[in-house]
């Protein structure tokens, strides 16, 4: 039992030194920051209410065609900014309609048609099922202050039309009855009267 004794350096009477202090308040405030951060975001949140990565492709007044950029739901207004741009928005309220598709585009350009071409025994077609990619298009018709309707086309990423055209409705926009809905509607009727 050969232990030889080591001192402590630290115990609990150093620690309320004027350096202990000193680090129990740099603590404080490192644990600090990231909470007062945390409420800030929160306040910046409210007047966004949704955003999402778009293409404008074409048709809103004042912004280039083919610009990627944000198109955001802001308090009471569609907005589409692309980076160093000043923001285009729209009143939400005088959005007529909102139409979501869907839009497949071959990826790859140059490169993947010379290697499609050069794939033996037509295995290039096989290569085509695969160097396409999905989106969705968003088609916006509005009214301006001038009464003139105009329409305007965004491409987002596959899944995101449908949510930002349920936000958008949710603030007030207005969508026209489809066909197909009005005809599903006349069926419930029909069903509902012979009843």
């Amino acid at each position: 039992m050969n232990r030889t004794a080591v001192p402590v350096k630290y115990g609990h009477e150093n620690f309320f030194t004027p350096r202990g202090a000193l680090a129990c308040l740099f603590l404080l405030i490192c644990c600090g920051v990231p909470a007062i951060a945390q409420n800030t975001s929160e306040a910046s949140t409210v007047t966004t209410v949704r955003s999402v990565r778009a293409t404008h492709i074409l048709g809103f007044a004042g912004a280039a065609n083919n610009v990627s950029g944000t198109l955001s739901i802001q308090v009471d207004t569609l907005q589409f900014q692309s980076s160093g741009k000043p923001a285009v928005d729209v009143k939400i309220a005088s959005v007529q309609d909102v139409t979501v598709g869907e839009l497949s585009k071959q990826v790859g350009g140059l490169p993947m048609t010379i290697g499609k071409a050069a794939t033996p025994y037509g295995g290039g077609r096989v290569v085509s099922l695969f160097a396409h990619k999905k989106y969705n298009t968003l088609a916006v018709q509005y009214v301006d202050a001038n009464g003139g309707i105009h329409g305007a086309i965004f491409q987002l990423q596959k899944g995101e039309g449908q949510p930002f055209r349920t936000e958008l409705v949710a603030n007030g926009a207005r969508v026209s009855q489809r066909e197909g809905d009005a005809t599903r509607q006349r069926n419930a009727e029909v069903s509902s009267e012979s009843k």
